[in-house]
């Protein structure tokens, strides 16, 4: 099943034969591990099947013992899950490619990964501060690499089975074209900022013309406030159709052809974030109109991710 009439249940095909993506998924950028563990398995159990990690993060090792706990618990198998994980840019040479991933699919407790992401086109420094700067505070780039040369090292996790399908995050189009010829097996997935006030609409035309998925992150805004949770048109929609400005935003990102990240912190609010369902044409319409343009994270500039505090999760 791809679409479904059920947007919690759809799922969105990945090229290159890397099988199916819940168009509704749990982001893990959460600071507290102990709160990983939690809204973790509380993602789980309110349905989540998807789940979008990263080694910046540091809590893959909460979010593998969550998933392990969770699967077990629900009489989950692994198969029905999707995890997702993100290079650093620390690790872009070729030779620290496959290390890294290892890493993460141990600190993971995974035996496969069904996504691995480039985190940003920036290749910083290789060594294991993940933040380095130069006296002046300014970010240490690594010329030495290409995007080209990550690219292919991720390829080559496909070819021997290690992961099912490879994409980029935060990438502009123009950096997305020239890899995008380039490349051997096509990006099956971009993740990038995306919510109405920056619908991102000449990438995802692209995307849908190549058959990749656009995953979209902070579509609530990332609790910015005020911000999209209080724009006057969400919440008149949210009161017409009887649900929250968070659930109507989800689903106007899977309604829109996209897949979505969000992460609720508590159960409650999991199983808010989890039960959307369709709006009507006229909302999506109004919605579409919104004329507010906010990019809230300006990582696509620097490389350097505006929602995690310098040197640390």
């Amino acid at each position: 099943m791809t679409e479904s009439s059920d947007l919690r249940l759809t799922k969105r095909p990945l090229n290159n034969d890397g099988g199916h993506i819940p168009a509704l998924g749990f982001g893990t950028l959460i600071p507290d591990a102990a709160v990983t563990i939690t809204a973790t398995r509380d993602a789980l159990e309110a349905g989540f099947r998807h789940f979008d990690c990263a080694e910046r993060y540091r809590n893959e090792r909460e979010v593998g013992e969550a998933l392990q706990a969770g699967l077990a618990a629900g009489g989950i198998a692994r198969e029905d899950i999707f995890v997702t994980t993100k290079l650093w840019n620390t690790n872009h040479r070729p030779e620290r490619v496959e290390p890294a991933f290892e890493a993460s699919l141990g600190r993971l407790r995974l035996n496969y990964l069904d996504l691995y992401l480039i985190h940003t086109p920036f290749a910083f420094q290789p060594g294991d501060e993940q933040d380095p700067r130069d006296q002046n505070g300014n970010v240490i780039y690594d010329k030495e690499v290409t995007l080209l040369d990550t690219w292919r090292a991720l390829e080559s996790l496909v070819d021997h089975g290690k992961c099912r399908a490879i994409g980029l995050s935060d990438i502009t189009l123009d950096g997305l074209l020239p890899l995008y010829e380039s490349a051997r097996i096509k990006p099956a997935v971009v993740q990038v900022e995306s919510h109405p006030y920056l619908p991102e609409t000449e990438l995802l035309d692209f995307c849908k013309e190549k058959g990749i998925v656009l995953l979209a992150f902070a579509p609530l805004g990332h609790g910015m406030r005020p911000g999209l949770l209080e724009d006057p048109v969400i919440s008149a929609i949210a009161a017409r159709v009887g649900k929250t400005p968070a659930q109507v935003l989800l689903a106007w990102a899977v309604q829109r052809g996209t897949a979505v990240l969000t992460t609720p912190k508590a159960a409650a609010r999991a199983r808010e974030n989890f039960d959307i369902s369709a709006l009507p044409e006229d909302a999506l319409d109004e919605i579409n109109r919104i004329q507010t343009r906010q990019r809230l994270n300006d990582v696509v500039k620097t490389g350097s991710p505006g929602f995690i505090p310098r040197g640390r999760s």
